[in-house]
């Protein structure tokens, strides 16, 4: 048969309407026009879907029995539009995201709410890992972004500065050295200091400038997050210097933040796989995640000249 989806149309229109000059103003045509469609439409099938009775037109057994079809089909049409137009909101869309443990507890919040207040239906997936398994992670093509603090980005992604900022200093409330604006590596001699794990990249460095400083400062606790960090800090047992995202979420809460004289980057690197498939959603996320950043470097900014 040589039927076409305008044919369905004007017999649907038909039935829902109830009259050919009802389906006329429904189809936004003419009435001549929906009474030749139907007349080839009942040609085509080889059976009448309408009895003529007196100007009206009354569906017949078969004209009843075929609009149950046309009803269930445009009810999978109207499916596949739904789920069409839930796609273009992302009410159905899934975002997988990995990256250190500090930035699922300093970044990732911030970055969620946003996200949800946007589109209330996107599924977020957040897997906290450390390296290597960051980095194999991320290679394999198994999330959609990654948070990283190395520059090398790993094999089969693409990366991006998403954060730059120098290590700062985080003391107890109250503390003597808080009148200082900004602390030297000699305000550190014979202080009681919490400091990261010995293989901590950080750690290192910090405990290279110390050494070339000739300061020599009183390790009391040694711990492998700058969470747990602040938290010994917050509790009175000495200074620290972390990153700026730990110190920033922990400011105000029994500790103060302040600056170092010398400079320890802290950088965020925004990793991007290659070979995922290609996704709106993913490029909204990046967006949202570049105006968290630049809210970051506000409040940092903020918190450590003492500007309200």
């Amino acid at each position: 048969m040589d039927l076409s989806i305008r044919h369905i149309e004007v017999f649907r229109a038909v039935m829902t309407a109830g009259s050919v000059t009802g389906a006329a103003r429904l189809l936004f045509t003419s009435q001549p026009t929906v009474s030749r469609e139907l007349a080839r439409f009942e040609h085509l099938l080889g059976f009448r879907l309408f009895d003529r009775e007196g100007g009206r037109l009354a569906p017949t057994a078969q004209g009843l029995a075929l609009y149950d079809e046309v009803q269930r089909s445009y009810a999978g049409l109207e499916r596949i539009v739904g789920a069409a137009q839930a796609i273009r909101r992302f009410d159905q869309g899934q975002l997988a995201i990995t990256g250190l443990p500090v930035f699922a507890q300093t970044l990732l919040p911030a970055f969620a709410q946003a996200l949800q207040a946007l589109h209330p239906g996107v599924s977020l997936s957040i897997a906290a890992q450390e390296s290597p398994l960051l980095e194999e992670s991320l290679s394999g093509q198994r999330h959609d972004l990654g948070l990283s603090e190395t520059e090398l980005v790993p094999r089969g992604t693409q990366g991006s500065t998403l954060l730059a900022a120098d290590m700062v200093c985080i003391l107890p409330a109250n503390h003597p050295l808080l009148h200082k604006p900004v602390l030297a590596l000699a305000d550190f001699h014979d202080q009681p200091f919490i400091s990261l794990s010995g293989l901590d990249i950080y750690r290192q460095s910090l405990d290279a400038h110390f050494a070339s400083a000739a300061v020599s400062r009183r390790l009391v606790v040694e711990t492998s997050t700058a969470a747990s960090v602040c938290a010994m800090v917050r509790q009175g047992l000495g200074l620290a210097i972390v990153n700026p995202l730990s110190a920033l979420d922990e400011a105000g809460r029994g500790l103060e933040m302040r600056r170092l004289a010398v400079s320890v980057p802290f950088r965020v690197q925004l990793i991007r796989p290659e070979f995922r498939p290609a996704s709106s959603l993913v490029d909204t996320a990046v967006e949202l995640f570049r105006e968290q950043a630049e809210a970051i470097r506000q409040r940092l900014a903020q918190r450590l000249t003492g500007t309200p």
